[in-house]
């Protein structure tokens, strides 16, 4: 038995390698090959980071859907009020983005969940929903306001790091896992008092790899909130049809505008 092998398995048997050591004691001892570099730890996320990751995404943007989960929380009695489940779509189109949020089902938990169909278009700085039980859609202009709400009407879907930073204060909260998916919370406060007066304070849950929301957290001056997550996230697949930013109204559907 050659001297070579004869020492090796002395040396296994006496617990002197592990297989793990045993080998790269091989590799770069015996053989005198030189070891791969330990891989280094992904770099941890900043809010420079994340904000850049946003502005390539927003450059790439295109379309976008997910299937979503919106829970409202009512802080005075400490509870969840209503949820709604569905599906919701993004495209842009030259520099306007559209959404259209397809309410599927809505209840009280998601024990309680039944058929309730409701859809809400934003397009061209004005929302409609529509809710076919009522034959009824509700017309919201933003007017002069469109810039305001629309950062976070669409929140996290084909929105830049830049304008992020022109609507709100941004602060990176922490790193956190959302559903398997590595993100960085980031805590917006709109600069505008208009938006500040709706809601005061969003957290929001940016995908580190794809640079999109999987989560969000809205909350009121009252501290209800109104979480949302987000699933089933597809970022530029195959083409949205134009069929489903159109609102599916009949002959008699009356067309209401809430003032104030």
């Amino acid at each position: 038995m050659k001297v070579f092998t004869l020492i090796v398995i002395v040396l296994v048997a006496a617990g002197s390698f592990g297989p793990t050591s045993f080998t790269a004691s091989l590799a770069a001892g015996t053989f005198g090959f030189p070891l791969a570099p330990a891989p280094k730890p992904a770099d941890a996320p900043t809010l420079e980071s994340v904000l850049q990751k946003m502005d390539t995404a927003a450059a790439n943007f295109h379309t976008a859907q997910a299937e979503f989960e919106w829970d409202n929380y009512q802080k005075v009695i400490d509870e969840v009020i209503d949820v709604e489940t569905g599906t919701i779509y993004y495209r842009r189109t030259g520099k306007e983005l559209e959404m259209m949020a397809v309410v599927k089902k809505a209840g009280s938990s998601i024990p309680t969940l039944k058929p309730e169909p409701k859809y809400v278009l934003f397009s061209n700085g004005v929302i409609r929903m529509y809710q076919p039980k009522l034959d009824q859609v509700t017309l919201f202009d933003l007017g002069k306001n469109h810039s305001d709400f629309e950062s976070y009407v669409v929140l996290g879907f084909g929105g830049s790091g830049q304008d992020l930073q022109k609507a709100f204060d941004v602060t990176f909260i922490a790193p956190e896992t959302i559903s398997g998916i590595a993100t960085a919370k980031l805590q917006l406060i709109p600069k505008s008092e208009k938006v500040r007066n709706t809601y005061n304070k969003i957290f929001l849950w940016i995908d580190l790899d794809r640079g999109v929301s999987v989560q969000q957290q809205f909350f009121t001056p009252q501290n209800d909130n109104r979480l949302c997550k987000y699933t089933d996230i597809q970022v530029n697949g195959k083409k949205i049809p134009d069929d489903i930013f159109k609102l599916k109204t009949t002959g008699k559907t009356q067309t209401i505008t809430p003032h104030g």
